[in-house]
This record gives structure tokens, C-alpha cells and sequence, in this order.
């Protein structure tokens, strides 16, 4: 999991040593719908990724990518598939962790829960594109501020750097393959809509502080309207 652009796809082709997964440069974004990786093996243990696209997805509303993931989830917790764990991918060439950085943690950490968290390990990439002290900096930020990564890693999540090579990708497999099998939980109750979910909750607080931002540029624009409309009528009537 991870922004839209953070490497997700990337990462999996170089795991399985293939490109079969679509990588885009653009803008736009690529991955639109939630993709397995053709099955390895890893130290003895098959191992299967699944790439899911980013809250900030260009043509996807944050409620259907939460929708895609639950669907995929909640038909392979049906099926028996459990998770051995969960990679959070995180661009350490970013200048800064805005709103939207953000609001994919927030909604990583709804879908999560807090039990799973043992089970996660966040991957911090693109360490060739800056320099290794800034790196470090924006590092010991994510890791110790509480907006940011630290309260994950409170909870047993583990911070590693990936290097973009084959054997850096096979290490960070390594802190998940032999961990006890893990599910979402929120994923795994049939009985709940998708609002009921507290990430479905998350996305429906962000579309209420939207539709208030909304509202209250149209009132400006309306009042802004009316003192145009005024100041016409006062020049005519001059």
C-alpha cells in the first residue's frame, strides 16, 4: 500500500524479478484496480504480493478503492487466505508529507486497525534522489513524530530502507514471512457496510469537511456577486 506514484508496483516487479506489473512515470495513475503478482519463492515459502491502488487515485474516488480492497480482502478471507503481512511504501525524496501523503496513512491505519500493525513493515524508497544526510533527517522525522510513522511503530511496525535491488526487496519479505498470518479486521466482518468500517468512516469525514469547504466558498462567491452587483447599480444610478 502506499501514494499513488510511491513505487508499489515497482517494488513487486523487482521482488518477483519480472515487470509484469504496469509501471507509469506520468501523472496519472497506473495502478486502478487491485493485482497479484505471479508466485514465488522466498526462503522455502511461497510467496504472493498484492499491489492496491492509493487514496489519491486520478480516477477513482477514495470510497471505490476502499470498496476494490475490501472486495479482494473479505473474497480471500472467505477462501482462507490470511495476510502475512503488509508493506507501506513511503518516497523519502518527498519534501514534505502533505495533505494527501497523509490522508493515505489515515485511511492505511483505519483499514489496519492496531493488532496488525506487528505485521507491517514500512518501506521508505528512493534514497538515490537525495542526498544520505537529508535522508536521514526526513527519516528520524517519520519515525519520531506522532503525525507521521511513530505511533505504527509503537505498535510493532519495523522502518527499513530499500535500496531498489532484488536482494533489498527480498529482505524486507524476510521481517514478513514468518510472522503468524494476519487479516484486517474491518475486512473481515461480512455483516458491515462499507460506511460501518472505520475507514469507510475516514472517508466520510473527509467528504463532509469538503462539501463544508464547498459550501462556504460558494456563500463567498455569492456575497462577492452581490456587492459586484451593487456597486453596478450605484454607478448607474450616479
Amino acid at each position: 500500500m502506499g501514494a499513488t506514484g510511491s513505487g508499489k508496483s515497482t517494488f513487486i516487479n523487482t521482488a518477483c524479478g519480472t515487470q509484469e506489473l504496469e509501471v507509469h512515470s506520468g501523472l496519472s495513475s497506473c495502478t486502478d484496480e487491485v493485482q497479484l503478482s505471479h508466485p514465488f519463492v522466498l526462503d522455502g515459502c511461497q510467496v504472493r504480493l498484492i499491489d492496491t491502488p492509493g487514496f489519491d487515485d486520478t480516477t477513482k474516488s477514495d470510497t471505490d478503492i476502499l470498496k476494490m480492497i475490501a472486495m479482494f480482502l473479505s473474497s480471500a478471507y472467505d477462501s482462507g487466505k490470511t495476510l502475512a503481512g503488509v508493506i507501506y511504501v513511503h518516497r523519502i525524496s518527498d519534501h514534505r508529507m502533505g495533505g494527501i501523503s497523509r490522508r493515505n496513512l489515515r485511511m492505511f491505519r483505519r483499514l489496519c486497525g492496531d493488532d496488525p500493525l506487528k505485521n507491517v513493515v514500512i518501506v521508505t524508497n528512493k534514497w538515490n534522489e537525495v542526498n544520505e544526510e537529508l535522508g536521514k533527517r526526513r527519516e528520524h522525522e517519520l519515525r519520531t513524530q506522532d503525525t507521521f510513522f511513530k505511533p505504527v511503530l509503537d505498535y510493532g511496525a519495523v522502518m527499513v530502507r530499500h535500496n531498489n535491488s532484488k536482494e533489498s526487496a527480498h529482505r524486507i519479505l524476510g521481517y514478513l514471512i514468518d510472522k503468524e498470518r494476519t487479516t484486517l479486521p474491518e475486512m473481515s466482518i461480512e455483516e458491515k457496510g462499507i460506511d460501518e468500517t472505520a475507514a469507510g468512516e475516514e472517508i466520510n469525514k473527509v467528504l463532509i469537511a469538503q462539501a463544508k469547504a464547498h459550501r462556504k466558498q460558494m456563500e463567498e462567491l455569492l456575497q462577492e456577486h452581490r456587492g459586484m452587483s451593487f456597486g453596478c447599480n450605484v454607478i448607474e444610478y450616479i
